[in-house]
């Protein structure tokens, strides 16, 4: 094949702002250094993806563009320019090329998953997917504030009335950011002042959690480091042990440092400025996981290293984000494109589960800071996204544990979509790409595992595209032959569109076979959700 002629979809590496950037789609020749996974479309069909597995005291591996279509290993520097510190024997991570003739081949292998160690940590029962809400939407769109004083969001009473809200609808958890000392001021510089096991004084964490027992929510825990590795290592086990003491199950955690920022002490005290992805840091969240896991606590990791299979051998690392999540939509910063999604099925998602935060049902809000930009007022700040597409994503984007992310009063406003949510799992017992092209459109199947209130025989479809409009027809040959469903469909109504009518959906039933085919209209940045529901006998 002519790598002239190859599509490369890509995000650059060793930048200010990790994973976090919009995919491009170059010619080859035209990308520099690249994170993995590392997407390839050549002219002929064949899809390449290059990554790497099991990512253990060892620098990450980036990709560096040569000359003819050739590239190199590049491994993310220590802060002194080294690469890697060895003694003796060792191992390498796995590098991993996946080859398919159709883009939904990528997303079908394996092959990173299954390349590292099976379970080091003995009985993992007590490591559990779910869904989730949380005290962190409104903070994004300056509703809340993380920091102490008259909008602090982490409130003793606003937890409780979120843990009402979750258990009326069935949710496991209510995430709460911002309870700990240390939001003040620039959290963001001053990484070295969280504490980590001392709350705020509006926030009571042992009456929180004592009321979520009563309700059935448990608080998930939150860890904000900042980039601060030795004060956090130096706090961690204390702020696990609390956490365990109060039932606490999941944490997530959080490293927001730009760059080359991560501020780790070495043995005299001087502190070093470490990447996302260098061997201390990569060394540093392995350790974080496998403490939490001697507290039988999971791990949600923010800002994290990419992953590149490691929940097999750790599976209390239950997700991470490590790419451009929903707060980017919120209107801080400009908005993910509408191809973003359709991208992230086939670069990011390649490597594992993304706790992306899906589920916003409101898309006009009225920020107050940031020169008060208004939201639905132009192209530019708000949500490029339909009210269906948002449903989608609990199907395109595994997760074993989701968001609802929005504020439970806009859930209130529509409970027929937000249905759906409360439907979907989390854990599948199958799953397959059926459908799509590289930033284009994706169209996913999965069956739900049994597990809690899901039987297990139940699959759902999540169809997403770009900017472009499309009409798909999509044959039901994955579900059981002889078998009855009631399919329920939560799809983009017929004049909506991301910019004009955002929130048009329409929502019906209908009895359907695996010899049926469906005709699915996606508006522009739009999608589809259904549940097939099977039908007793």
């Amino acid at each position: 094949v002519d790598s002239h002629q190859a599509k490369a979809f890509w995000i650059p590496a060793h930048g200010r702002d990790r994973y976090e950037y919009v995919y491009q789609s170059t010619n080859l020749q035209d990308v520099h250094t690249a994170h993995t996974p590392f997407t390839v479309k050549y002219e002929n069909g064949t899809h390449v993806a290059i990554h790497e597995a099991a990512l253990v005291d060892y620098a990450g591996m980036s990709l560096k563009r040569q000359e003819l279509g050739r590239f190199t290993a590049s491994l993310a520097p220590r802060h002194d320019g080294s690469l890697v510190h060895k003694t003796g024997s060792f191992v390498t991570p796995w590098r991993t090329i996946t080859l398919g003739n159709d883009a939904t081949d990528l997303i079908n292998s394996y092959l990173v998953l299954n390349l590292n160690e099976p379970n080091k940590l003995g009985d993992v029962s007590w490591v559990e997917p779910g869904k989730y809400i949380g005290i962190w939407w409104g903070m994004h769109i300056d509703e809340y504030t993380w920091g102490s004083g008259d909008k602090h969001g982490a409130t003793t009473r606003r937890t409780k009335q979120y843990m009402d809200f979750a258990a009326k609808h069935g949710f496991d958890g209510v995430l709460v950011e911002g309870w700990n000392k240390g939001w003040d001021g620039d959290w963001i510089a001053n990484s070295e002042l969280f504490s980590f096991t001392e709350s705020y004084p509006d926030f009571d964490i042992e009456a929180v959690t004592s009321y979520g027992e009563h309700v059935g929510v448990k608080l998930i825990g939150h860890h904000e480091t900042s980039g601060g590795i030795t004060n956090y290592e130096a706090q961690m086990e204390d702020g696990f042990a609390l956490y365990n003491k109060l039932g606490v199950s999941q944490i997530k955690t959080g490293y927001v440092a730009h760059g080359q920022n991560l501020k780790v002490r070495d043995d005299n005290n001087v502190l070093r400025y470490e990447y996302t992805d260098s061997q201390d840091v990569v060394n540093h969240f392995i350790k974080n996981v496998t403490t939490a896991a001697k507290y039988q606590l999971s791990i949600n990791t923010h800002e994290s290293v990419k992953d590149t299979g490691l929940r097999r051998t750790y599976p209390n690392w239950i997700s991470r984000e490590s790419a451009r999540g929903q707060e980017y939509n919120s209107g801080w910063a400009a908005p993910n494109p509408p191809n973003h999604i359709p991208m992230l099925a086939f670069t990011r998602m390649l490597a594992g589960p993304m706790d992306f935060t899906p589920g916003i049902f409101n898309f006009d809000y009225v920020r107050t800071n940031d020169g008060g930009i208004e939201w639905g007022k132009g192209e530019v700040m708000r949500p490029q996204t339909t009210l269906a597409k948002q449903l989608a994503q609990y199907v395109v984007l595994y997760s074993p544990i989701q968001m609802a992310a929005d504020l439970p009063r806009n859930y209130e406003n529509n409970l027929p979509a937000f249905q759906f949510i409360k439907d979907v799992p989390t854990d599948w017992s199958h799953s397959k790409a059926l459908q799509g092209e590289v930033g284009e459109y994706i169209v996913m199947a999965r069956k739900a595992s049994k597990h809690k209130s899901y039987s297990g025989n139940d699959w759902y479809v999540g169809a997403i595209t770009n900017e472009e409009a499309r009409e798909l027809s999509l044959p039901l040959t994955f579900l059981e032959e002889g078998q009855q469903y009631e399919a329920q469909l939560y799809l983009d109504g017929e004049k909506a569109h991301w910019k004009t009518n955002p929130y048009a959906m329409n929502i019906e039933k209908k009895v359907v076979t695996s010899a049926d085919v469906l005709s699915l209209k996606l508006a522009p940045s739009g999608g589809g959700a259904i549940r097939f529901k099977l039908l007793a006998q």
